[in-house]
């Protein structure tokens, strides 16, 4: 089958490429943002992209075409579809049909860290032998791919811990955001997953839901089609995942982050597991914070539901080397660390930095912050905004709208400092910056190449 993606330089989009392409599908593709690192990819799999959004593209005469979320009515090659009644669908709906459905999927839910805690699960299952296929929402360094179809065989290896219904697995960062145009289900709803991990749940994306409520909604939805026979690995904290459980449940909950279920103790060096009071191992690795602690239990309660012991887990735990831009080093200028990482939601970044805090004791922390996700520009979280930043000695903030940012970091006072112009901050960064600082560079998008351009700045300084 030939199928040709509307916004496929997306992530999510792009993974569905890669896994068509891999499944046998002749692919082709379009984006208005047709650049690297995504196209050349892309390209380098042999599909070919199209910058832009003709409509003369519906010569192409695929067999389907593959609508991604950032397509709206009035796009023009969408508008050809529609007016040609040509088929289309989803991307979740297409990856549904066509990959998931036999699959053993373990989706990943949450505000935060979905993309972590998918790349730790599918490292534990490929550690394990179970050479899962994932979908995941960043490029996990483990694997140097944020996607592949995984093997469509049960592995001989460790027939032991094979799933005796369906194998092999898929391991699927389950994203609430809306499907397409056509269709304002959250994308999990597809997945129809057996085993899921509601990692936490807040309030975001207040372009598409009007609350916290609307939100519950959805993932009550996501509750309402797990099998009796699958496992949720929930959240015990988290007092709205609650609420979606007590709108309605039919499958075996393990609860982490409590006494009573999953939790770590920290003893020296290691991180100790637990369940209840009973000892399970424990794990060495470099990562930060309590929430990378939560993460790995979510991720741990999976694998076990598939059938990898607690130990085996451990073991690839120890192994994990995380994903690009989450708390990844760029580079170290004259006894100056730069981070760089995806953080932009008041909660991500004020957990982002008290796990660096941890980590560097009493050094300078200099937090540089990009907020342009569409929850941030609504100034939904304008009032929460300095306060998840306290944490740092040093703020540096741009955004194109100067007023709106002094007046979120304005209970900062002096050490808040914000900017129109990225090369003026940048500057202003390198001539207060000195050795044994770390600068936490956080934004949800490219940035405007700030962590080489910082660099290059604090080489000359």
């Amino acid at each position: 089958m030939h199928i040709h993606i509307l916004g496929i330089c997306g992530t999510f989009m792009g993974g569905i490429a890669a896994i068509a392409r891999e499944s046998g599908h002749t692919v082709t593709g379009c984006d208005q943002n047709v650049y690297p690192p995504m196209s050349t990819q892309l390209e380098s799999q042999g599909i070919q992209l199209i910058a832009g959004y003709s409509p003369e593209q519906i010569n192409i005469q695929p067999d389907l075409f593959v609508i991604g979320n950032v397509i709206t009515r009035g796009n023009p090659l969408m508008e050809a579809i529609l007016n040609r009644n040509l088929p289309y669908v989803s991307g979740p709906q297409w990856l549904s049909d066509n990959i998931l459905r036999k699959r053993w999927v373990l989706a990943v839910a949450g505000t935060h860290g979905k993309t972590t805690t998918s790349s730790m699960l599918a490292w534990i299952l490929h550690y394990a032998g179970l050479n899962p296929g994932f979908l995941i929402g960043g490029i996990p360094e483990n694997f140097g791919i944020s996607a592949r179809i995984g093997n469509l065989s049960p592995p001989s290896s460790r027939t032991e811990l094979c799933a005796t219904e369906v194998s092999p697995f898929f391991v699927i960062e389950a994203d609430e955001y809306d499907t397409a145009f056509f269709d304002k289900r959250s994308k999990f709803v597809h997945y129809h997953p057996r085993t899921a991990i509601l990692n936490n749940l807040e309030f975001d994306h207040a372009d598409i839901f009007p609350d916290i409520e609307s939100i519950k909604r959805q993932f009550h939805h996501l509750v309402r089609i797990i099998p009796n026979n699958g496992l949720i690995a929930a959240n015990g904290t988290d007092s709205n995942l609650q609420d979606v459980l007590e709108q309605g449940c039919w499958t075996p909950v393990e609860y982490f982050g409590t006494e009573l279920g999953w939790h770590t103790r920290l003893h020296e060096k290691n991180t100790e597991v637990y369940l209840g009071a009973t000892y399970q191992g424990s794990l060495q690795w470099d990562l930060l914070g309590e929430h990378n602690r939560m993460n790995a239990l979510a991720a741990l309660i999976a694998a076990r539901h598939a059938g990898v012991s607690v130990n085996i887990g451990l073991e690839a735990l120890a192994q994990f080397r995380n994903v690009k831009r989450r708390m990844e080093v760029r580079g170290r200028v004259n006894g100056i660390t730069i981070y760089d990482d995806f953080a932009h939601h008041p909660t991500a970044i004020q957990t982002t930095l008290d796990g660096l805090r941890a980590h560097v004791d009493q050094a300078r922390i200099i937090a540089v912050l990009e907020p342009r996700s569409n929850t941030m520009k609504m100034g939904v979280w304008k009032h929460q905004l300095a306060a998840s930043l306290q944490t740092a000695d040093q703020v540096f903030c741009f955004t194109r709208d100067s007023q709106w940012a002094a007046n979120a970091m304005a209970a900062l006072n002096n050490k808040a400092h914000c900017s129109d112009d990225l090369n003026q901050l940048i500057q202003a960064i390198a001539i207060i910056a000195r050795s044994g600082d770390h600068i936490l560079i956080m934004s949800n998008g490219g940035f405007g190449g700030i962590h080489e351009k910082l660099l290059t700045a604090l080489r000359q300084a």
